[in-house]
C-alpha cells in the first residue's frame, strides 16, 4: 500500500496552533506592522512546527503584491545593450528572482519620458521592489526611488548618497591591486583612464589608483575620463600619450576602455607590454581575446546581480539585510 501524500497545513491551522486570529497570523506571515511580539513569535513557532508553506499566489493576492521586481538602469539604451556587463547582471538578478517566484521587469531610465513612466509605475505600486544600477550623482532616478515608498536596493552605490541597502564590489581594493601590480613590474609612469567622475564606481577606482601610487612614493598623474566604452578608452589613451609621452603603464577603469587603450597604443606603435603595460577592470570575455590578452581585475558581475536581487527579496519579505561588498581579485595575463 502506498502512502497517501501529506496534506499541506492551512493558515487557519497555524492560527489555531498559535492561539491567535487568522488575520493576526496573516499579518505575521506578510510582515505587516501592529502585531505584538508575543503573537509574532507564537505564529512563527506554529509555522515551524507545522512546516507551513504559504500559497504564493494567494499570498500575493492577499497582500496586493504584483510578483514583479524592477531592475532600473539609469543609462542610454544602445550603451546598455552593447555592454556585456549588464547582460551578466541581468542573468544573475533573474535567477535570484526566479527562486523567489518573482518576475523581472527591466526599466531603462535615461530619458525624461522613461523616467516619468518609471515614476508613474512606482507610484501605482506596479512592482514589489526596485533594484537601481548605473546611478549618477544627482540622478533624478534617486528622487523617484525615495518617493516610491517601496523596497529599494542599489547595485553599486551612487555618488553623493549612502543608501541603507546595496551590493557593491570592492572597487577601491581592486584598483589598488591593479596599480600595485604595475608598480611591482617596475613601472613608474602609471596613468589612469577613469569612467565618468559623477559615478561612485569611477571615484572609488581612481581612489584605489591614487592610494597605491602615494604609498609607493609616486605622484598620481591626472586621469583622462571615458564613458566605459571602447572608443572612449582609445580617445582617453591618445590624450594621455599627448600629455605624458613617457607613460609606461595604464590602468583603465573597465575592460572596454582598456581594449580601446590597446588599440590606441597599437596605432602609435607602442608595444604592449614592452613599452606600455595595460590593466583593465571587470574580467569580461573581451579580456581574453584582446591582443595581447588583458590583465584585469575580476569582479563577480553575475553575483552582483544575484545578490542585489536576493537582498531585495529579503526586504520585500520584511527583513532588513546588511549592505554587502563582494571581493575582487587580479587576473594576470599577457598585457603586463
Amino acid at each position: 500500500m502506498t502512502d497517501m501524500p501529506r496534506r499541506r497545513p492551512t493558515l487557519d491551522e497555524v492560527a489555531e496552533r498559535a492561539g491567535v486570529s487568522r488575520s493576526a497570523a496573516s499579518r505575521v506571515l506578510n510582515n505587516a506592522p501592529h502585531v505584538s511580539r508575543d503573537k509574532r513569535e507564537a505564529v512563527q513557532r506554529a509555522i515551524r512546527e507545522l512546516r507551513y508553506v504559504p500559497n504564493t499566489t494567494a499570498r500575493a493576492l492577499a497582500t496586493r503584491q504584483r510578483g514583479v521586481a524592477a531592475l532600473v538602469i539609469s543609462g542610454e539604451t544602445p550603451a546598455i545593450f552593447a555592454d556585456p556587463f549588464f547582460a551578466k547582471v541581468i542573468v544573475g538578478a533573474s535567477a535570484a528572482l526566479e527562486e523567489a517566484d518573482l518576475h523581472l521587469m527591466l526599466c531603462l531610465a535615461a530619458a525624461d519620458r522613461s523616467r516619468q513612466r518609471l515614476a508613474e509605475l512606482l507610484r501605482a505600486r506596479g512592482v514589489d521592489g526596485v533594484m537601481l544600477m548605473a546611478v549618477r550623482e544627482n540622478d533624478p532616478v534617486l528622487h523617484t526611488a525615495r518617493e516610491a515608498e517601496l523596497p529599494v536596493v542599489f547595485g553599486g552605490r551612487p555618488a553623493g548618497h549612502e543608501p541603507p541597502w546595496y551590493v557593491d564590489a570592492d572597487n577601491v581594493g581592486g584598483a589598488r591591486r591593479a596599480t600595485e601590480h604595475l608598480l611591482a613590474r617596475g613601472r613608474r609612469r602609471v596613468v589612469m583612464i577613469c569612467g565618468p567622475l559623477d559615478t561612485q564606481v569611477s571615484r572609488e577606482r581612481h581612489r584605489g589608483y591614487r592610494e597605491a601610487m602615494i604609498l609607493a612614493g609616486l605622484e598620481p598623474l591626472p586621469p583622462a575620463s571615458g564613458d566605459f566604452t571602447e572608443p572612449s578608452g582609445a580617445t582617453a589613451m591618445t590624450e594621455l600619450l599627448e600629455r605624458h609621452p613617457d607613460v609606461d603603464a595604464v590602468f583603465a577603469a573597465n575592460d572596454n576602455m582598456a581594449a580601446g587603450a590597446l588599440r590606441a597604443l597599437r596605432g602609435v606603435g607602442r608595444a604592449v607590454p614592452h613599452d606600455v603595460a595595460v590593466v583593465g577592470f571587470d574580467d569580461l570575455d573581451i579580456a581574453q581575446i584582446t591582443e595581447p590578452a588583458l590583465t584585469t581585475v575580476h569582479q563577480p558581475i553575475q553575483a552582483l546581480g544575484h545578490e542585489t536581487a536576493r537582498m531585495l527579496v529579503r526586504l520585500i519579505g520584511g527583513e532588513e539585510p546588511s549592505p554587502l561588498i563582494l571581493p575582487t581579485r587580479l587576473v594576470a595575463r599577457s598585457s603586463t
